[in-house]
């Protein structure tokens, strides 16, 4: 029964019947993604981590009551918002969005959501990386609510698969989609805290998590050798971090990855199979994660169009 509570409150923040088009700007604002994907192009030419940082924030945003640029919003007198609660602390790339915002305001005042800008700059940021391209469903309207306590919500890099399936399926997503979305590891930096629980006081017995290769397990360590490290040491999720290819499934099946929600994906027979189909066919993985990302930033849930990103009207 508080599963099923949780659940039908998590629902009640999401809205899965807004009208979204890939043609919803075609009148208004024309010229709206090519002025985003101009300005993530730039950030990318300075900075080689922003699209990852760009790709994981548009998913914190969604997986929060909906995609509604909550995640944007700064906190404001004794409310803590998003971007301030524990597992948002790390995002970056903020400023990227502040600057598409300026740049799609100076043309199309009053017309583009942030988290339309989001969505679209995460796509553009897959694109940059090596990754497929697809037309994204726009029309979102931006959220007036934004707390560090319903972050809570996000999946933690230490769940085990009953975890994300049931965090998945309350906004609507499948294993198909967890196994597809959860490639979105093959961008970016991890910091040791978040695989810490894998190579220190593992269980009662064991220090290191027995399904780690050893001579990964080993490089970890080095890495980071105190548990909950508190430095800004980590190491990236792939050899391949700045670009989107298949190289993250490849390194499940060698029990080389870095979460403990990682090698989950190894916990059920569909999960696995996805696995092995992706880590085999980088096309394959390309059409699910599309088809899986489409899903995802569907699940809208704002009220306004923000004229400042950072805050509400």
């Amino acid at each position: 029964m508080a599963v099923l509570l949780t659940s039908l409150l998590i629902f009640s923040f999401f809205s899965f019947g807004t009208p979204l088009s890939p043609n919803y700007y075609k009148i208004s604002c024309p010229n709206a993604e090519s002025i985003i994907k101009n300005v993530v192009s730039a950030a990318t030419k300075n900075d080689k981590t922003a699209p990852a940082g760009l790709l994981r924030m548009h998913f914190h945003d969604c997986f929060v009551r909906g995609c509604d640029g909550s995640v944007l919003l700064n906190s404001k007198g004794k409310n803590k918002a998003e971007k301030d609660g524990p597992p948002n602390l790390s995002l970056h790339a903020f400023y990227v969005i502040d600057n598409a915002k300026k740049a799609v305001e100076s043309m199309c005042p009053g017309i583009v959501s942030c988290a339309d800008i989001l969505a679209l700059a995460a796509r553009d940021a897959v694109v940059l990386s090596g990754g497929p391209s697809w037309d994204v469903p726009k029309g979102r309207k931006d959220g007036r609510i934004s707390k560090a306590s319903e972050t809570i919500q996000l999946p933690a890099p230490t769940f085990n698969i009953s975890q994300l399936q049931q965090n998945f399926v309350q906004i609507g997503l499948s294993l198909e989609d967890l196994v597809a979305l959860s490639g979105g590891h093959t961008l970016g930096f991890s910091h040791c805290s978040s695989f810490s629980n894998r190579i220190h006081n593992f269980n009662s017995t064991i220090d290191i998590d027995p399904s780690l290769q050893p001579s990964f397990a080993a490089r970890l360590r080095r890495v980071c050798p105190i548990r909950n490290n508190a430095k800004n040491a980590g190491v990236t999720m792939d050899p391949s971090s700045t670009t989107f290819d298949n190289t993250y499934f490849k390194l499940i099946l060698q029990q080389k990855v870095l979460f403990s929600s990682d090698n989950a994906l190894l916990s059920l027979p569909k999960t696995k199979s996805l696995v092995s189909k992706f880590a085999n066919s980088k096309d394959a993985f390309s059409k699910a994660f599309v088809k899986s990302m489409i899903k995802m930033s569907s699940v809208t849930g704002g009220q306004e169009i923000r004229k400042d990103c950072r805050v509400v009207n």
